[in-house]
């Protein structure tokens, strides 16, 4: 089976959700680029990061951004965190005969606390405290299982969610460059980009 190339980790802590993902970008044995963004803000309060071909991440990250918009202004409320991850499972499902190239992580707080949802090609829904796609996935989920406790503050999350990707990165040829943050708490969204 083929598996797109990166390392992609989301978490939940006790405050939120912090979605992460290297920056490399690579076409087979090539690097494309060095400065790849693989995380993406959905809504104030919901983000995806995502493994996989770039243009299908930006396709489906623009088009349940919108829907979700759409959703806001329709019923006067926000998406929920469950509803954006079925909405995404649904385009992803609708495209089977033509798919989307991405393996993709939800996360998002609302009413209910923060969740975490993992989607496939094909759309399959999987709630999560903690999860992996893409390349550097067999060798960053096994920090993560060692080093994940519930309740963790955001501080203690980001720490492991760094050692888990740095790990992957030193193992992984598709995986590299840096990390890209998408912390989200109830007071917002912050984007935090780290150089390596």
């Amino acid at each position: 089976m083929w598996i797109p190339g990166a390392t992609t980790v989301g978490v939940v802590c006790q405050d939120g959700v912090i979605l992460a993902s290297e920056k490399r970008v690579s076409y087979g044995y090539l690097v494309v680029s060095k400065g790849g963004k693989k995380v993406f803000k959905i809504t104030d309060c919901i983000g995806a990061a995502c493994a996989g071909l770039v243009s299908d991440m930006q396709i489906l990250a623009r088009e349940v951004e919108a829907y979700a918009n759409l959703f806001s202004l329709e019923v006067g409320r926000p998406i929920s965190v469950r509803s954006a991850s079925k909405l995404m499972s649904n385009i992803l499902f609708n495209r089977k005969l033509a798919p989307l190239i991405t393996q993709t992580i939800v996360g998002g707080i609302d009413d209910e606390g923060p969740s975490l949802y993992v989607l496939d090609f094909l759309g399959s829904v999987i709630p999560d405290k903690y999860a992996v796609v893409g390349s550097g996935t067999e060798i960053a989920i096994g920090v993560l299982e060692e080093g994940y406790k519930e309740n963790m503050t955001i501080e203690e999350a980001k720490n492991l969610v760094i050692r888990s990707v740095k790990s992957a990165i030193s193992r992984d040829i598709m995986s590299g460059d840096g990390i890209d943050f998408l912390i989200i708490t109830k007071d917002g969204t912050t984007e935090e980009t780290m150089k390596f």
